[in-house]
């Protein structure tokens, strides 16, 4: 895991997560203008019991609030995938 992976699993360890996956994909996009400036490419599989009664724009939300300042710099694409532990 890296540096970077590690640190967004802290920061989305506020949302108690039952399940967190996080994939770096930058590779996938070298050369890409976010790539250049130094900002990564993940994929996130999150499932946690705050999201309940969320839509799926507040759970974006909720993640971006949790990524804070990494959404800035560090993350320039994120696909997530968020789920309740029902829903999974």
């Amino acid at each position: 895991m890296s540096a970077r992976v590690a640190v967004m699993h802290r920061h989305l360890a506020a949302l108690n997560p039952v399940l967190l996956d996080i994939v770096d994909e930058s590779h996938k996009h070298a050369g890409h203008a976010g790539a250049r400036n130094g900002g990564g490419h993940y994929a996130l599989r999150i499932v946690s019991g705050q999201f309940s009664g969320n839509n799926m724009m507040a759970r974006h939300r909720m993640i971006y609030s949790a990524l804070g300042e990494m959404m800035k710099r560090e993350i320039h694409a994120l696909n997530i995938q968020a789920y309740t532990p029902d829903e999974i």
